[in-house]
């Protein structure tokens, strides 16, 4: 990462930089610039009934021409114990051969809850995680706030509970190379502007955005998803947006259309959920993107 004053002040060939919004935490290049990849919760059933293997999800990806997975830390047997190195490595060089790159993983940790003993334990497994991200060649690491507001305590105090276990957790990715990203999840944050001020408390160039298009409820979901992608290291595109709590078609087009508008460079993970076959689901959805995306196969 790069500080943000002196890489708009001594890169002329960026001025356009200057456009983004004063907010904005993550400096890059201008322009678009986008990779796709595969959440591998596209596969929960099989990957968790042990029909399928993460393994079998990269070769999934190569056969479909998509350019990474997000192989879940939930998938891996050992889950929520970090998995042996052998086991790390094995998959790492099935991707690489099959020119599939991992893009992130992810683990489901609560920290609203006020029992502090709890937190720190899944302090603990998020930095494992990120010590296993590193080992995959991971670069970001997802995360969430937590399951919900906890009874008894305020919304401010919760905040202020995460805030803490963020910054130790950023810093430890700080250590190892790998970004911790906060997926908002229509669970404790439910509003953007929620999710930018705690990735703003945190205050580290090693924590961002999963900018989940489907778990902002809360009024025009592309307005939301527009205040988001300043602070985007990754996304989770999904099938449905919720507008008002209430589900609707995810309007490809116009998520591209802020994407150009904001700029963002790096991968575009997405998700097909919902009942059927989950390989003509996910070849369905990932045609769609590609024709809204204008992005070739």
């Amino acid at each position: 990462m790069i500080d943000r004053r002196n890489f708009l002040s001594g890169s002329a060939g960026l001025a356009a930089s200057a456009a983004m919004p004063a907010e904005a935490r993550v400096t890059r290049e201008t322009g678009v610039k986008l990779k796709l990849g595969l959440n591998a919760y596209s596969f929960d059933k099989q990957l968790r009934a042990g029909t399928m293997t993460l393994a079998d999800a990269v070769q999934f990806c190569a056969h479909n021409g998509v350019d990474a997975l997000d192989p879940t830390g939930y998938y891996f047997p050992s889950y929520p114990d970090v998995p042996t190195d052998e086991f790390i490595y094995s998959l790492k060089r099935t991707a690489f051969v099959n020119g599939v790159a991992l893009s992130g993983t992810g683990v489901r940790n609560d920290f609203a809850v006020a029992d502090e003993a709890a937190r720190k334990k899944d302090v603990r497994m998020v930095k494992n995680w990120i010590e296993v991200a590193s080992k995959l060649g991971a670069p970001v690491i997802r995360v969430f706030s937590g399951r919900v507001r906890p009874e008894g305590h305020s919304f401010e105090e919760a905040f202020q509970w995460m805030v803490t276990d963020f910054k130790e957790c950023a810093a430890h990715g700080k250590q190892h190379g790998v970004i911790v990203a906060i997926q908002q999840h229509d669970d404790f944050l439910k509003t953007a502007a929620e999710t930018i001020r705690l990735i703003d408390a945190v205050g580290s160039d090693w924590f961002g955005s999963i900018l989940d298009v489907g778990s902002l409820r809360q009024g025009d979901p592309y307005a939301e998803i527009e205040k988001l992608v300043p602070y985007a290291v990754s996304w989770q595109i999904k099938e449905q947006v919720g507008r008002d709590g209430k589900d609707e078609p995810t309007d490809l087009a116009k998520i591209k259309a802020i994407i150009d508008r904001s700029g963002y460079r790096g991968y575009v993970p997405f998700e097909a959920l919902g009942p059927g076959d989950p390989k003509v689901k996910i070849v369905g959805f990932l045609q769609k993107i590609r024709e809204a995306f204008k992005l070739q196969a």
